[in-house]
């Protein structure tokens, strides 16, 4: 598909002027319809608040949503927000394995933003505790460049955690679990109204967990409390405080095994998926979060209001471990020369975004308005500490054998285990972003155009001595159009845009580009009359640009660009006693560099000179962790009529191959780089249960037939193994 070249900020500034020219013009009243936003067994829902920050209907939005409710993710029994999304059209979850440490995926090729009530998460990384989906009461996923609403960010999208909130029932539940890998696990919820106007609700939720993983010696323990209390201080006005205060104790489960013995033949055989490279008893990834988050909505009139999200966060890590790097067998075809990690990191947030939400008549247009502005500020810490084998010896003069043998390892044979009084003190990091942003969603008969305009600051600073505060700025949009059918078809199309900042400066002069994405996207959504359906399917043509590189210690450029282009259809279908979710994706991804910067890689290499090669492979042919091809199925199946209450589902996903992200290189006739590709495979899900009473009782198992995949792997020489079976039981009473 040709590129559009046209230049929407301009474009759309004149869009929104044009379309709210007369925002004063006669107030015509129109008969409010009532929209269904979740279907009966509260397994789909039908609107998102992370496409269009306000509560618009999917099928009136010219962009790709997805949304899991809590009632999905408890049928998939997904335990972590990972493990959730992994039936969504166009998301591959876990493309680096089972890894302990935090949630990964790739969403049309390229990593998302992570996103809690609508304000980001994540500043940075290993500096956080990793988010539990039974405090969340639904996930949205937003597919595509979304800065023109959310800010800096990739062209991946993000993905919103909404948490539970306070209800005007009182009502709780009591969830116990057990499960292979030595897991026990126990989690309640409760509701309450504190008045007898019942003005003021509180809830409360927690969870403790112990357990440990498929990865020798690896646990995975958390606990978390999180209690909310909302106050509705009249009809127009309503707080809400939601607080979270959050453990979690693991370790490394992801240990970057070699080509040689995973996704390649070794002389040993295949290293063993659960096989733990580190120390034990020194390993370790322990994390504190806590978390304050206000929320105030307030009716201006019938048709304006304001709402205001705000929230700080503290969390911290400490992280210690140990692996290979380079990821390779030594000469005995069976060890690995290991190096130590240390990190100590922390993160202090504030974030926050104040909207006005306006509903204007102008003639026969109606025009839903929203403008705001948010910010954001994260002071980041994170001291680290790398030692090798040879830099021990050189700094304190100590032989350390750091050997393992990954086909028969004996632990605690290094004789120096580094601790935190070794780690250096480096300083804080600031940074900053103030964004501006207006959006008139303007419907006209069956027709709707939505566009958005955002202008954005962002700057960054450390505390070292000297250091010199990094300022860009960026402007973003967003037109889409749709036309809905009155049989329930809407076919769209959209085109926006992303930024992402750069920091520092160039070793040649001068500062960097912001990363710059745009996506043109056309689509169908089809939510048939008489029915609770909602199928989607689209495609999109994404180009990321302004990829820096390193070619030299003193020349690096920005001339990498990144083509993704590809298909996704879902369909939610929810029968009286069966209901379906399906997903299929289609991505094709390349990325390019000047013929020239190449050129010079490889004449760099044939003078013998190869410690800058791998750059340049990491910004040539398709992507990494991408796979061309996914297909993801599950259905439910609850036979009321037959036995009341029982409930059985099952689902499988297919991943097809993928690439090491680097390209066949040859020079003289040599083949200087040969790309690695991952084998596809299909792995298979199952749930059984049932309801009696106040009694929920769920049995569920991931990858039922314990089969031992390899994800992804990459160019630099590492690979990552898959979920294996996973067993988890559940009973939870309700009151």
């Amino acid at each position: 598909m040709q590129k559009l070249k046209l230049k929407y900020p301009k474009l759309l500034a004149a869009s929104l002027v044009a379309l709210s020219s007369n925002v004063m013009a006669e107030d015509v009243k129109h008969d409010d319809i009532e929209k269904i936003t979740v279907s009966a067994k509260g397994l789909i829902s039908y609107v998102s608040a992370s496409a269009s920050k306000s509560d618009t209907p999917i099928i009136e939005s010219p962009v790709s949503v997805s949304v899991l409710t809590s009632e999905r993710i408890q049928d998939l029994g997904a335990e972590n927000l990972q493990e959730a999304i992994g039936y969504v059209a166009g998301v591959f979850n876990g493309p680096y394995g089972v890894d302990t440490r935090g949630d990964w995926a790739n969403i049309r090729g390229v990593a998302p933003v992570q996103y809690l009530d609508g304000l980001q998460l994540m500043f940075g990384y290993y500096n956080n505790a990793r988010p539990n989906t039974y405090n969340m009461e639904r996930i949205e996923i937003l597919k595509g460049p979304s800065s023109m609403l959310y800010g800096q960010g990739s062209t991946g999208g993000i993905i919103n955690m909404v948490t539970k909130r306070p209800h005007s029932q009182t009502s709780g539940e009591i969830v116990a679990q057990v499960g292979n890998f030595g897991r026990t696990q126990i989690a309640a919820d409760f509701n309450t109204t504190l008045t007898a106007d019942k003005s003021v609700e509180a809830r409360f939720v927690g969870l403790y967990r112990d357990s440990d993983t498929q990865t020798d010696f690896v646990n995975n323990d958390a606990s978390f409390f999180a209690p909310s209390i909302a106050w509705h201080i009249s009809e127009d006005t309503s707080v809400t405080l939601l607080s979270n205060f959050q453990k979690n104790k693991s370790g490394s489960s992801t240990q970057f095994f070699p080509h040689e013995g995973t996704i390649l033949p070794a002389e040993h055989g295949q290293i063993e998926s659960r096989r733990f490279v580190s120390e034990p008893g020194w390993d370790q990834y322990d994390t504190e979060q806590n978390a304050i988050t206000l929320i105030v909505d307030h009716m201006l009139s019938e048709d304006f209001s304001v709402s205001w999200t705000a929230r700080h966060l503290e969390s911290e890590a400490i992280y210690r471990t140990m692996y290979a790097w380079p990821p390779k067998l030594q000469d005995d075809k069976r060890s690995i020369v290991r190096n130590f990690s240390l990190q100590d990191a922390s993160s202090e947030t504030v974030t926050s975004d104040l909207q006005l939400h306006g509903l204007i008549y102008t003639g026969d247009f109606e025009h839903n308005l929203v403008m705001g502005v948010d910010y954001q500020s994260a002071d980041t810490d994170t001291d680290r500490l790398y030692l090798t084998p040879d830099s021990i010896k050189a700094a304190i003069g100590l032989d350390v054998n750091t050997s393992l043998d990954l086909y028969s390892p004996v632990y605690g044979q290094t004789g120096f285990l580094p601790g935190s009084e070794l780690i250096p003190n480096t300083p804080e990091k600031n940074d900053r972003q103030v964004g501006l942003y207006i959006q008139d969603t303007i419907k006209f008969d069956n027709w709707v155009l939505n566009a958005a305009l955002r202008r954005d600051n962002v700057q960054s600073q450390s505390d070292a001595p000297n250091s010199v505060k990094t300022k860009q700025s960026a402007t973003t949009g967003r037109l889409g159009i749709l036309y809905s059918f009155d049989n329930g078809v809407a076919p769209y199309a959209s085109y926006s845009e992303s930024f992402l900042p750069i920091y520092g400066s160039r070793p040649q002069g001068g500062d960097f580009k912001p990363q710059e994405g745009e996506q043109v996207e056309v689509g169908v959504k089809f939510q048939p009359q008489g029915t609770e359906h909602l199928i989607t399917a689209s495609y999109f043509d994404i180009t990321d640009k302004n990829k820096k590189r390193v070619v030299s210690p003193e020349l690096t450029v920005q001339d990498g660009s990144v083509d993704i282009e590809g298909f996704e259809l879902e369909a939610q279908l929810e029968f009286d006693q069966v209901d379906v979710y399906s997903a299929y994706a289609y991505t094709k991804s390349e990325q390019n560099t000047s013929d020239k910067t190449l050129s010079e890689l490889v004449q760099l290499y044939a003078s013998g000179e190869t410690s800058y090669l791998s750059q340049a492979l990491t910004d040539t042919a398709a992507l990494s962790a991408t796979p061309k091809h996914m297909l993801n199925t599950w259905v439910t199946y609850r036979p009321e009529q037959f036995i009341n209450g029982f409930k059985v589902g099952a689902g499988f996903r297919y991943v097809g191959e993928t690439y090491d992200g680097s390209r066949a290189i040859e020079f003289m006739g040599q083949s200087i780089n040969s790309p690695k590709t991952t084998d596809s495979y299909t792995l298979f899900d199952f749930m059984v249960g049932y309801e009696f009473d106040n009694i929920d009782v769920n049995l569920n198992i991931k990858n039922l037939s314990d089969k031992t995949v390899i994800t992804s792997c990459l160019y630099r020489g590492d690979c990552f193994y898959g979920q294996r079976r996973t067993v988890t039981a559940n009973i939870k009473y309700k009151f």
